[in-house]
């Protein structure tokens, strides 16, 4: 059977011009600069949001990763050696203070590093958080969700990030028998033995209350641990790690 060439042509089918969309033209300048400025702008309003939120959930965890781990490691020590209170040392200078922790703390915690740091014993554990104890006292502990040397750049200044990137916690085990109802101080966020239980005392108190214009904010911490381990909604500074 021959091969008609004609007839195959007819039988191809032809292209409706009307089918064929119109190309369109790109985008003029103005248009790329008004859409990245609105871009910019969506960004600048958003991103500092998300960089609060973000270090308020680390800073958060870590405190409350921190509070957990040493009790635990307080009740760990207390199996090897007795209640608490038996074996507790109110020291005062650095090189106690580091004996007592490699005694009764450091086997029982993960801690990476410890040592001195400027006039503080300080141990760092392994999510790069690290706490310091009080020179005058065992009783005053100060953590850091980050590093510490960040954030009060000298001895001088631990104070000075209360409540922004360093929370107080508070530690004595020695019974009480006075009016005040605490008869056993453990380890906890700053504030156990003088706090009277309201909101209002811990923001507003003139010595430790969270607010910019208290003598130091140590008070932050146990507002933080009261309202459920969140940063409130009214807590006056921005944390950081």
């Amino acid at each position: 059977m021959g091969f008609n060439q004609s007839n195959n042509r007819r039988l191809l089918p032809t292209l409706d011009p009307s089918l064929i969309r119109e190309g369109k033209s790109a985008f003029t300048l103005a248009e790329v600069l008004i859409t990245l400025g609105i871009i910019g702008i969506v960004a600048a309003l958003t991103i500092p949001a998300l960089i609060d939120n973000h270090n308020k959930q680390v800073v958060v965890a870590r405190i409350q990763k921190f509070y957990s781990s040493m009790n635990q490691a307080i009740a760990r020590a207390e199996v090897d050696y007795g209640a608490r209170d038996m074996w507790f040392e109110d020291n005062s200078d650095y090189e106690s203070q580091k004996a007592w922790c490699e005694k009764y703390l450091i086997p029982y915690m993960n801690i990476i590093d410890y040592g001195k740091l400027s006039r503080y014993f300080y141990m760092t554990f392994a999510d790069g958080s690290s706490v310091l104890l009080g020179i005058s006292n065992s009783r005053d502990w100060f953590f850091f969700p980050g590093n510490p040397e960040k954030c009060f750049g000298d001895s001088s200044g631990i104070l000075n990030g209360c409540g922004k990137c360093s929370f107080a916690f508070y530690y004595n085990p020695i019974k009480k028998t006075d009016s005040n109802g605490y008869y056993a101080w453990e380890f906890s966020t700053y504030g156990t033995s003088s706090w009277d239980g309201k909101i209002d005392t811990l923001k507003n108190d003139s010595t430790y209350g969270c607010n910019s214009t208290s003598v130091w904010a140590g008070y932050c911490t146990k507002w933080i641990q009261v309202s459920g381990w969140k940063i409130p909604k009214d807590y006056p500074f921005r944390v950081k790690y």
